[in-house]
């Protein structure tokens, strides 16, 4: 299928910023652990069909915004490295891009401890810590197991997703959209956070995740600005780890204020 015109004009509206926010995601998702040589991220291209996403093999602790592919929603690639490919599980991004128009940024992460409630019955992954208003209703667990190869299954799984910011994908992994890439970011390593602290808390005694009570008042104290304001302080803190361990290059910095 040839890409629409209008659509391959657009992909000028992914800046340089753009995508090195999008490199530096990557890299410090992997710095903590959630990407490895599997999992993806990627960053709708505005007012198209398309998204920008990462090489189907380059290393994930390597991205960087010259190696980066602009595909459309149907798979077409855009813009592309000579020997790049996206990955096979790029339908995830598009048919969540396709059917929400609110997500800016997509992640497919194997979080080690999220992946863990989908392995045992009878006990949902819930909202323990302050910082879990995002999942608040609950995390939906997505049955297929396989790799989400098709636009089928993209559906499928963006209709588990439905309007939430997470979801699970049995005995595979995790599925996190956002409006932007420093929400992403903030809402992939909360997610994990908070996976990480019911494990713990279990093994003390009985969980006890935040009343409805005790949400409305957070949603009361942490308004859309404040969220927002914090996403960028994460961001701002890991970005500062990723330069002390060599992971972002110093000439990205400016772009990643």
């Amino acid at each position: 299928m040839q890409p629409d015109v209008s659509t391959t004009a657009s992909t000028a509206a992914t800046s340089e910023r753009d995508r090195k926010q999008l490199a530096a995601c990557v890299r410090l998702l992997h710095m903590e652990g959630l990407l490895t040589y599997n999992g993806h991220v990627s960053l709708r291209v505005p007012g198209s069909d398309a998204f920008v996403i990462h090489a189907l093999v380059d290393s994930r602790s390597e991205i960087s915004p010259e190696r980066l592919l602009t595909v459309t929603f149907d798979g077409d690639v855009l813009d592309a490295p000579q020997d790049a490919r996206p990955p096979s599980e790029y339908p995830i991004h598009a048919e969540i891009y396709r059917a929400r128009d609110d997500v800016g940024a997509v992640a497919h992460v194997h979080s080690e401890h999220a992946i863990a409630f989908t392995l045992v019955e009878g006990i949902e992954l819930r909202a323990l810590r302050c910082d879990a208003l995002d999942w608040a209703d609950g995390v939906p667990i997505h049955v297929d197991p396989t790799r989400i190869k098709t636009a089928e299954q993209g559906r499928a799984l963006s209709a588990t997703l439905g309007a939430g910011s997470a979801a699970l994908l049995r005995a595979h992994g995790a599925v996190l959209a956002a409006p932007s890439v420093i929400e992403l970011f903030k809402i992939c390593v909360q997610f994990e956070e908070n996976a990480r602290a019911q494990l713990l808390a279990s093994r003390l005694g009985q969980v006890a995740p935040l009343t409805d009570a005790e949400l409305t008042a957070l949603r009361e104290s942490h308004p859309p600005e404040f969220r927002a304001h914090y996403a960028r302080k994460i961001w701002r803190y890991y970005v500062s780890q990723g330069r002390a361990a060599g992971i972002i290059p110093e000439d990205w910095v400016e772009d990643l204020q």
